[in-house]
């Protein structure tokens, strides 16, 4: 008999698997993904039936390769994207469309935390900020907007949470993400605050249960075995949020470790074992010792998303051309175009705001702008300034950690999504003028997920196994000369955002006006 362990991670954009064995070798890999839905400005949603639709395929398709008989997994584990919401009724189904992180509706709520709770006395209990747009909020909107559909919720639940509820009939949610569920969620004592969850008029019941990241919450129902592919009573641990499955994933375990993963976001985590939270960056329970340890989280909204953006909208012949070559996708040859470009996209500058930013910026009426451009830049000089505005402001964070003084150790390791892109990466290393390293074996959240499963299982004795199977390649030293030319067009770059602070508002309130 083998032992197998399942990780399962849902991001912004689609989400993947993964199987295991007792050795911590990948088996199966599978990714799919899934539509974002922007039917109104500040919007942003997923159909939730996809996620249970996207584990029973996904699940199905990693048995299939890695030729594993469902009766030796030994457990699951599960993350997905933070903040995000599912609203669930009593038969568990979907209440509306489940709130992804880049919804940013809830501005009235976050006004009246403001002004009737107060930013200090939030931080004081749950160690981050409001503007992060933390799921309570968005449950305060709900019940604010459509409390008719509001009565109806039995509970409410992160993506990975409704995955888990298919599978086992249990709500729950582990204790790194409280942070991100933010507001009334106790970050040090890890509980909800019951005197501040009467002062929002909401229910604890509708609350998930929390538990540490590997306690085993539940098991796979024989209704949902059969869906999945799987066997009943399979043990599913209570998961983590995904940022952290992908830092565990690539070997980040010991205080000061530092990890870029540019996915939908841009996501740069710090593993640290102190209280004294930054207000300006996200803070969270870190899934290696989720009763003690933390981690300081930078968010760029939209990190790896503006690619995307660029890709969907901007790249058709690219897209077709790479379907007629066996050996390149799109983004390699977006990435052909942006490698001609010199460092600075000769005069180039975005900021890769579109959708708000979070951290430091905190500003859910900034937007995506492009400065200095003319007739001589071209497609080639967009991705190349996209690339590097994502750099900049991942930068910002990273000074202000080590003006805060969190322990920063290298190199860099960069880890999943964008990352793939050299070019990306040696941006990156010039910005921020600090060696980095690439994982060579780069499966990211859902084997991160994997070994929280086999820790949860007692496959693995701890989680130094994630260190041990980890390969960093491609190690970059930074070019002094290079970073020096980046830091002139950096604080150009903050400059812009200074002076346009006000005009994103402006812009929303006239867009607003006129909204349909």
């Amino acid at each position: 008999m083998g032992s197998y362990m399942i990780g399962l991670d849902y991001g912004t954009g689609g989400g993947k698997a993964c199987i295991i064995d007792e050795n911590a070798d990948v088996l199966a890999y599978s990714f799919q993904e899934y539509p974002i839905y922007v039917d109104k400005p500040s919007w942003s949603e997923h159909d939730a039936e996809n996620y249970w639709t996207l584990a029973c395929e996904t699940i199905k398709d990693c048995l299939k390769r890695a030729k594993v008989d469902p009766k030796e997994v030994r457990a699951i584990g599960i993350s997905s994207a933070q903040p995000c919401l599912v609203m669930v009724d009593e038969g568990c189904n979907p209440i509306n469309r489940a709130y992804n992180l880049m919804d940013r509706r809830a501005v009235a709520e976050v006004e009246w935390l403001r002004e009737n709770i107060g930013v200090d006395k939030i931080f004081q209990i749950n160690g981050n900020r409001i503007e992060d747009y933390p799921t309570m909020v968005n449950i305060m909107w709900e019940k604010n907007n459509r409390p008719e559909d509001y009565k109806r919720i039995w509970k409410t639940l992160t993506i990975d949470g409704f995955v888990r509820l298919r599978m086992t009939g249990v709500a729950a949610m582990s204790y790194s993400h409280g942070g991100f569920w933010g507001v009334a969620y106790d970050i040090r004592k890890k509980e909800f605050d019951k005197e501040l969850m009467e002062k929002l008029g909401i229910d604890m019941a509708l609350m998930p249960e929390l538990y540490p990241c590997e306690h085993i919450v539940g098991e796979v129902t024989e209704k949902a075995a059969k869906e999945l592919g799987l066997v009943p009573g399979i043990p599913v641990c209570a998961g983590q949020v995904d940022c952290n499955a992908g830092f565990v994933g690539g070997g980040a375990i010991t205080p000061g470790d530092v990890q870029i993963n540019l996915g939908t976001c841009g996501v740069m985590g710090v593993v640290n074992d102190s209280e004294e939270f930054i207000d300006l960056v996200c803070n969270d329970a870190y899934t290696t010792n989720s009763c003690n340890d933390f981690i300081s989280i930078a968010v760029v909204l939209t990190g790896g998303q503006v690619l995307r953006y660029i890709r969907d909208n901007f790249c058709q012949m690219e897209h077709e051309t790479a379907k007629l070559m066996a050996d390149m996708d799109v983004y390699d040859l977006m990435n052909k175009e942006a490698e001609k470009i010199p460092a600075g996209s000769e005069g180039l500058i975005v900021l890769p705001y579109l959708m708000g930013e979070r951290t430091v910026l905190w500003d859910a009426y900034a937007r995506g702008t492009i400065f200095g451009l003319s007739l001589h830049h071209t497609k080639g000089h967009m991705i190349r300034a996209m690339m590097e505005g994502v750099a900049y402001a991942l930068y910002d964070n990273y000074r202000l950690m080590q003006e805060k003084g969190i322990k920063a150790n290298a190199p860099i390791i960069l880890n999943e999504g964008g990352a793939k892109s050299k070019l990306w990466r040696r941006i990156i290393t010039d910005v921020f003028n600090v060696p980095t390293a690439f994982v060579e074996n780069r499966v990211g959240a859902p084997f991160g997920d994997a070994i929280l499963a086999g820790v949860s299982a007692g496959v693995f004795k701890d989680f130094s196994i994630a260190k041990e199977k980890v390969k960093y390649i491609d190690y970059m030293e930074p070019d002094q000369a290079t970073h020096e030319r980046y830091m002139e067009y950096f604080q150009i770059y903050r400059n812009l955002y200074k002076h346009l602070k006000e005009d994103f508002t402006e812009l929303y309130k006239v867009a607003k006006k006129y909204e349909k």
